[in-house]
């Protein structure tokens, strides 16, 4: 199944949503959407189209009613989700919806692709656990393009799970939180005890990274 979701906020009118395939977002307040899945993908063999435009001096908070589970097709294992973000000048972004759980025998690849003016605000976390309770045999590939005004600001890629190339069976983390927040003057920060890695980014705002074996409860 192909999926495709549209986003468009405005400071005049209501966000306008469109939607063909398994995902779909419903209005649930005046800035806020909430991504609801109206079938089960993705699925091996599926393949997901998001686009979230947020216009000049508009803001919009993006969440899910629950989290999204990748899982294999009958004939394939793999899927994958393009997920384009576009803020124009003075544009405010939270995006942050329920975590992705690939399940055992399940591969999914998503590419996130982010364009920002330099005034643009933008909040912007993901999610990851492979494998449900007991379950370590799925895999995911995660690949971040970020530009501030037309010029790169980010390139990250994260793969985790059995097959990948940080994987071993004895110590490879299974989850992954990660958030990119623009701007952000903060300095870098480590935390070793917490697995969390703050990273400045060189043109402005910051990558912050936790890895571990399970999820942690979020508020």
């Amino acid at each position: 199944m192909h999926t495709e979701l549209r986003i468009d906020a405005s400071r005049r009118r209501s966000p306008r949503i469109t939607s063909v395939g398994g995902l779909a977002g419903r209005q649930t307040g005046p800035d806020t959407v909430h991504l609801i899945g109206t079938a089960a993908t993705p699925l091996g063999g599926d393949t997901i189209s998001v686009r979230i435009s947020v216009a000049a001096g508009a803001r919009l908070d993006v969440r899910s009613v629950a989290a999204s589970l990748a899982m294999p097709g009958a004939a394939q294992r793999h899927s994958s989700a393009h997920w384009h973000v576009e803020l124009g000048a003075g544009a405010s972004l939270v995006f942050d919806p329920e975590p992705m759980v690939v399940v055992s025998d399940a591969s999914h690849t998503v590419l996130n692709v982010i364009e920002l003016e330099q005034d643009s605000d933008l909040w912007l976390r993901e999610r990851v656990q492979i494998g449900r309770l007991d379950e370590g045999a799925g895999q995911r590939a995660s690949s971040m393009h970020c530009d501030v005004g037309g010029r790169p600001l980010l390139r990250h890629r994260v793969e985790l799970g059995e097959g990948t190339v940080a994987h071993d069976g004895l110590s490879a983390p299974m989850s992954m939180s990660s958030t990119l927040r623009y701007p952000d003057s903060r300095d870098s920060e480590v935390d070793l005890a917490g697995g969390t890695v703050r990273l400045a980014l060189a043109g402005g705002g910051s990558l912050s990274t936790s890895v571990g074996h399970r999820l942690q409860p979020t508020r």
